[in-house]
């Protein structure tokens, strides 16, 4: 039972960030395409499914989303940062636009 329930979670998670996706890109396709780390055609192509899509697209056993940090260190930079909140912030950022780079060069491999 508590794998359904998992199972569960995962997929309102996944509907979830599908239909802020699309939202995102509605309102302000520049953004999203920047804090989605996604190219134009897949922005396009999410933007264009429709509930039904989305709702099929979303009942995996797999989380659609996933943590843009693939290193420890990353990650540990932005928790265990003592800056001031403002610069923080903007570390986050610029932590953020590398990781963006690095994965646009591992997904064009």
């Amino acid at each position: 039972m508590e794998t359904d329930s998992l199972l569960d979670d995962i997929q309102d998670i996944n509907l979830s960030y599908l239909l802020l996706t699309q939202r995102m890109i509605s309102e302000d396709r520049t953004t999203a395409l920047f804090r989605l780390k996604m190219g134009d055609e897949m922005a396009d192509l999410i933007a264009s499914l429709s509930i039904k899509q989305l709702t099929q697209l979303a009942r995996t056993n797999q989380l659609l989303c996933r943590l843009c940090y693939d290193e420890p260190e990353q990650l540990r930079k932005l928790t265990h940062n003592q800056r001031e909140q403002g610069l923080g912030q903007t570390h986050a950022a610029l932590l953020m636009a590398s990781a963006r780079n690095e994965c646009s060069s591992v997904s064009s491999n």
